[in-house]
């Protein structure tokens, strides 16, 4: 087995401490304030039943149709600083902690600046410290791991030196968050991690990012399977055909359309370039549509996530 494969499959461990199981991502508060029962004129084309007219379970049906509403808002906004904090920390092995550190702050605080409720800004900051603290306690390189392990001794020392870089940083940008010079927020700490661990000289970068963006909409799409299922909207056999049958479509699909977005931190994207142009008529701002930057797509979904706290009672903080 390649080390990335094996990587893959400790990253997709659903007992790793990522914070994921305080948060429904505004699934609880869909489900209270009533949506499956108007879903008959809610649902999209693209939930609908393609190859059979037996209709699934309302539970299924609304557990579907939100999945594939809020991934793909997810996927628009998050995924562009997914891909570029990836591409800053295993693309410029030769910048310094402060470089690096001063790109991944912007970044952070443009991520907190688009994410439009505070709600769905507490989930994102509590599960990206936990992510680098699982870096930190759970995949960083102890000291006696040489006398368990045969290497060579110049692939040895390159490891060596190779983690206690990446360490460094990940410990360096938790602390910039401790002392509140940076949200730390979910996107950008994947973005560390992956990068820090899929980090090979013997492999294409692209298609390290392309696996780093697919893990990071299945953990996403997956953690919505087990909010549903402790709501009691499906069952877990239910969860589990949808991961198989449907999950790998919806996935696919968005981290394809999104996977060449940007965060528009750092260089000019198209958009930025369209932007620097003078709107003449109503009819230019068609241009600006098809932009590369991230962006909200689902307004209805920020409005019932930012009204969470507002529930009588609830199982999830957010």
């Amino acid at each position: 087995m390649d080390n990335d494969s094996y990587l893959l499959l400790l990253l997709s461990d659903g007992n790793l401490p990522t914070g994921s199981f305080v948060s429904s991502s505004g699934l609880e508060s869909y489900l209270k304030h009533g949506f499956p029962v108007l879903l008959p004129d809610l649902v999209s084309p693209q939930s609908a039943p393609k190859l059979s007219s037996i209709q699934p379970p309302q539970g299924v049906q609304a557990t579907v149709t939100f999945i594939e509403e809020s991934l793909a808002a997810y996927a628009r906004l998050a995924l562009p600083f997914v891909s570029d904090t990836h591409s800053l920390v295993i693309g410029h092995p030769t910048a310094t902690d402060e470089e690096l550190l001063a790109r991944l702050r912007a970044s952070d605080q443009r991520y907190e600046a688009m994410t439009l409720n505070h709600i769905t800004r507490r989930a994102s900051k509590a599960q990206g410290v936990a992510l680098l603290t699982l870096f930190s306690k759970g995949f960083s390189r102890p000291s006696w791991v040489g006398s368990l392990v045969r290497e060579s001794h110049s692939q040895e020392q390159q490891r060596i030196a190779r983690s206690k870089k990446l360490e460094a940083l990940a410990d360096s940008f938790k602390m910039t968050i401790r002392r509140g010079e940076t949200p730390g927020h979910l996107p950008i700490c994947w973005g560390i991690l992956t990068a820090a661990l899929l980090l090979s000289k013997d492999l294409v970068l692209i298609f390290l990012k392309e696996r780093s963006q697919q893990l990071f909409l299945f953990l996403y799409a997956r953690s919505l399977l087990s909010a549903a299922i402790r709501l009691n909207t499906i069952g877990p056999y239910a969860a589990q055909q949808l991961l198989l049958h449907v999950i790998r479509e919806m996935v696919e699909k968005e981290a394809s359309k999104c996977s060449l977005l940007r965060s528009g931190v750092g260089e000019p994207t198209r958009s930025h370039r369209a932007l620097s142009t003078p709107v003449q008529s109503e009819e230019d701002w068609a241009r600006l549509e098809a932009d590369d930057l991230p962006a909200t797509t689902w307004p209805l979904g920020e409005i019932i996530a930012a009204r969470h706290d507002l529930q009588h009672s609830r199982i999830f903080n957010s």
